[in-house]
């Protein structure tokens, strides 16, 4: 087991300098003097700082709990026929507070990485340090595909949700804010719903092609349609408008990355080169948020409930690599492509978009 953490790592990684022991506030008297790398003043003054740094992290930071993080060979539940090196299996859950889940903690998590899904990495820029302004135009370029009757109810909250591991999970820098995009084209389904890259510490890269999902059940019916998007998206006209997409679009010039990479990026999706070339380098993530009874019953994080939903994971992960292996096994180079499913249970999805939508209503207002 293993936290999976999202929020003020800069901060933390600031305070892991700091030799100053902060298991009560304010420690110091005043006019004693400390020097903490290049900070150099009264220890009063640098305590309290580090205090309020302090609050600011239990004020902000966040956590989920991952179950599963591992490639499929070691936690599929019956014998597998087919590729299984390339396939990788990521389970997260969402804790209880006072007997319920915690669905304020979840929301919260939506719109903390709302911003890069909806807005332009320049837009950001503009608006940085105005909160609610972000908030407000990134709550403009939202479909609201969520309404009653939409047949992709939850995409949205399912896309941002996916963004957010991405980054956080995944390491993951975003090329193609998707939700702007789609809404710029006024196209609702256009491509993968995230475009990541993923610098890797020998300097090469990595292309991350997402799709989310927000359903009520995760049984094989809505898996087998998930292996059909697959297919279609690995289709050479879908990747290679993807890699228009990517190129087109200014943000990955703004990345802070090495131009050396950007320059091989570039070289690596122009468009006179083989799609063969470049799907060693292409990974598919599936998010599957789902609706799940187990957690409907459950009031605390208990290691039974723990069990039961990685027992569960693993049984869905397997029925879904083994109808991707049936349904994807002519696709050219399918075992040099690199496929992750990934798991999060919830309670009820109806309240949850109910809620989702609601905010964004009063953001567009």
């Amino acid at each position: 087991m293993s936290l999976l953490s999202f929020g003020c790592t800069k901060v933390q990684w600031q305070l892991s300098l700091n030799p100053i022991k902060m298991d009560h506030p304010r420690p110091y008297k005043k006019n004693s003097t400390l020097e903490l790398g290049r900070l150099k003043g009264s220890k009063v003054r640098i305590a309290n700082r580090i205090w309020s740094l302090k609050l600011l992290i239990i004020k902000e930071h966040m956590e989920f709990e991952v179950l599963i993080d591992t490639s499929f060979a070691n936690v599929a539940k019956e014998r597998f026929e087919g590729p299984i090196g390339n396939k990788s299996v990521l389970s997260l859950i969402n804790d209880f507070e006072d007997g319920e889940w915690r669905a304020k903690k979840f929301h919260n998590f939506i719109w903390d990485n709302i911003k890069e899904t909806a807005l332009s990495l320049r837009e950001r820029n503009c608006l940085a340090g105005k909160e609610n302004s972000l908030l407000d135009a990134a709550a403009q370029n939202l479909r609201l595909t969520d309404k009653d009757g939409d047949i992709g109810k939850g995409s949205e909250l399912a896309e941002i949700v996916l963004y957010g591991i991405m980054k956080h999970h995944y390491k993951a820098l975003p090329v193609v804010p998707k939700i702007f995009y789609k809404q710029n084209s006024q196209d609702n389904a256009k491509g993968a719903d995230s475009v990541h890259i993923v610098i890797h510490k020998n300097g090469d890269f990595t292309l991350w092609f997402g799709e989310a999902k927000f359903y009520k059940c995760i049984e094989d019916a809505n898996l087998s349609r998930i292996v059909d998007s697959v297919k279609n998206s690995l289709h050479a006209d879908k990747l290679r408008k993807e890699n228009t997409i990517i190129t087109n679009v200014s943000d990955i010039e703004d990345l802070d990355i090495d131009r050396e990479i950007k320059t091989r990026i570039r070289e690596s999706l122009a468009q006179g080169r083989s799609l063969d070339e470049l799907k060693p380098k292409i990974n598919i993530p599936i998010l599957l948020l789902h609706e799940c009874e187990i957690t409907q019953k459950a009031k605390e994080l208990t290691e039974k409930y723990k069990e039961q939903i990685a027992d569960y994971h693993k049984s869905r992960a397997t029925a879904y690599f083994k109808k991707q292996v049936k349904g994807l096994s002519d696709v050219f180079k399918y075992a040099e492509i690199r496929f992750h499913i990934i798991l999060f249970p919830v309670p009820y999805k109806a309240p949850i978009i109910s809620r989702f939508v609601t905010k964004v209503g009063q953001h567009k207002a």
